[in-house]
C-alpha cells in the first residue's frame, strides 16, 4: 500500500491538520500538505486543461503532485468545511493538478484502481447539513464529481460534525476510524 494523504489547513495545529498528521505517521503514508508546500491554488494558462492536447505538459509544480497522485494506491483528502464545501486551496489543487489528460479525457484513466476518501471537518451540526442538502451536495461534488468522473469508482465522503462543541479528542478518533477505513483496508 502506497497512500497519499492530503491536507488543505493554513494552521498545523488545527483539528484539520492533526488529523491528517496522525494518519500519514499511523501508515507511513505521504503527507501532501498544500500550506506548508506553499502551493498556489491560483489557476493559470500554464496548467489551464486543453482539450485538443491530451498530451499537454503542465508546469513543474503539477506535475510533481501527479506523480505523487500516481505512486499512491489510496488518496485521503483532509480538510476543514468552510461555506459547506472544501477551502479554495483543497478546489485550486483539483482545478490545477486533476487535470485533462491526467485524471480525465485519457483514453486509460490514470487513476482507475485507486480508493479515495474525502475527509470534511465540519463545525456545524449533521442536522443543519441533513436539512439543507449540504452533505448530499458535497458527496455528489466530490465523490461523484471528481472521484468517479476521474475513474476512481471506490470513493466516499466522511463528514465529522459539529467540531465546534465536541472534545478534541473525540473529532480526532472520528477522523481516526474514518481514515482507517481507507488506509487499513
Amino acid at each position: 500500500m502506497s497512500a497519499l494523504v492530503v491536507t488543505g489547513h493554513p494552521r498545523t495545529g488545527s483539528l484539520t491538520g492533526r488529523a491528517a498528521r496522525a494518519a500519514a505517521d499511523r501508515y507511513g503514508a505521504d503527507l501532501l500538505d498544500l500550506y506548508a508546500e506553499k502551493f498556489d491554488p491560483a489557476l493559470t494558462e500554464a496548467d489551464e486543461p486543453d482539450w485538443h492536447d491530451p498530451g499537454k505538459s503542465y508546469s513543474a509544480e503539477v506535475h510533481a503532485h501527479m506523480e505523487r497522485i500516481e505512486a499512491a494506491t489510496e488518496i485521503a483528502v483532509v480538510f476543514p468545511v468552510w461555506w459547506f464545501s472544501p477551502p479554495a486551496i483543497v478546489k485550486g489543487w483539483i482545478d490545477r493538478v486533476w487535470n485533462h489528460g491526467f485524471a480525465y479525457g485519457a483514453d486509460r484513466p490514470r487513476l482507475a484502481g485507486k480508493r479515495m476518501l474525502w475527509l470534511g471537518l465540519a463545525g456545524g451540526p449533521e442536522g443543519y447539513f441533513t436539512a439543507n442538502g449540504f452533505h448530499t451536495a458535497m458527496d455528489r461534488q466530490l465523490r461523484i464529481g471528481v472521484s468517479r468522473f476521474c475513474g476512481i469508482p471506490d470513493a466516499a465522503l466522511h463528514l465529522v460534525y459539529d467540531t465546534e462543541h465536541r472534545s478534541g479528542d473525540d473529532v480526532l478518533a472520528e477522523a481516526a476510524a474514518a481514515l482507517d477505513g481507507l488506509l487499513a483496508g
